[in-house]
């Protein structure tokens, strides 16, 4: 085995996911061989759409892997140059914060980096946290505001507000800092907004499923602002964030921030027959728009897919399931 197949193994976790799924597209599209780990490789649903892309059949290797189990990563990481780290759990509605969320997040995270810090070949790990880890911490967010990669979330206002989701990202993000600075892991982490864009799996994740209902008028993407990103570009920043030898630290993801009316607006330009409760036009905006910075993700070769194309390419793909 030359060397220059060698370096193209790499290990892509929680592979079924949204985000995942076009992470290892794209990795076999660029000549890559992928582990991918997923909960279990019997679930065809949860495996198909992967063993059905482009290069799988040759470069494809699934394994079982399970984020509270230690050392379960193990075999799926061995011998690879890059770790893509995407899996942690994603619910809105929780009874124990603590067990359905924090725990799996955190000890997930750390299971993957312990695993990581025992292969030698491993040159980085990119983590897919958030914009949950980025934001949430009491500053006002204004006109004048400009949030960038040296925000971050505070674990105290995110349990005090009881935004269980914002704190397990925050607390993950914390954790492989520190563990990565300790083990002198070289670790990237990528801090996507509201994620949208066509789907490749085939049951549907949160995000898209909101944009659906909200098409369909059944339900509103709920009232104020959204850190819009394509799926896409989060897929792509994440190799090139492995690729790009000096990419480094934390990186923001976010094409556009955008009013729930604007994505009824642009729904309705692209799609005139669609029926919208009535009361959804007379929507005021109810808090102030303000800007995230794009420079960090610029770095990265990332130029953003527009959220009308995003929006237009999420409800076609959609369609033709």
């Amino acid at each position: 085995m030359g060397l220059s197949e060698e370096k193209k193994l790499v290990c892509v976790t929680g592979a079924s996911g949204y985000i995942a799924s076009w992470i290892v597209k794209l990795l076999l599209q660029r000549g890559y061989t992928v582990n991918a780990t997923v909960r279990s490789i019997n679930d065809t649903k949860k495996v198909a759409h992967l063993l059905a892309l482009d290069g799988a059949k040759e470069r494809l290797n699934l394994f079982e892997a399970d984020l509270i189990k230690e050392g379960s990563f193990d075999s799926a990481i061995q011998g690879c140059q890059g770790v893509f780290h995407t899996a942690s759990p994603v619910l809105v509605n929780v009874t124990d914060p603590q067990a359905e969320l924090i725990d799996p997040a955190v000890n997930g995270t750390l299971n993957v980096l312990r695993s990581c810090s025992e292969v030698p070949s491993i040159k980085r790990i990119v983590v897919t946290s958030s914009i949950s880890s980025v934001v949430f911490n009491g500053k006002p967010l204004t006109p004048d505001v400009v949030v960038d990669e040296s925000w971050y979330s505070d674990p105290v206002y995110c349990k005090e507000s009881k935004l269980w989701y914002k704190l397990s990202k925050t607390l993950a993000e914390e954790a492989s800092l520190s563990f990565a600075k300790e083990h002198e892991l070289d670790l990237v982490t990528i801090h996507p907004g509201f994620v949208i864009g066509p789907p490749l799996q085939e049951a549907l994740n949160i995000t898209v499923e909101l944009i659906v209902n909200h098409a369909k008028g059944t339900q509103k993407l709920g009232t104020g602002y959204h850190r819009f990103v394509d799926v896409r570009d989060v897929a792509a920043a994440h190799i090139q964030a492995f690729e790009i030898p000096a990419a480094n630290g934390r990186y923001i993801l976010v094409e556009r921030v955008t009013h729930s009316s604007e994505v009824t607006k642009i729904l309705r330009e692209l799609y005139p027959a669609l029926e919208f409760p009535l009361e959804w036009d007379d929507d005021k905006p109810s808090t102030s728009p303000y800007l995230v910075s794009k420079e960090r993700a610029k770095t990265l070769g990332i130029d953003f897919i527009p959220v009308e194309s995003s929006i237009r390419d999420t409800v076609e793909s959609l369609k033709d399931k």
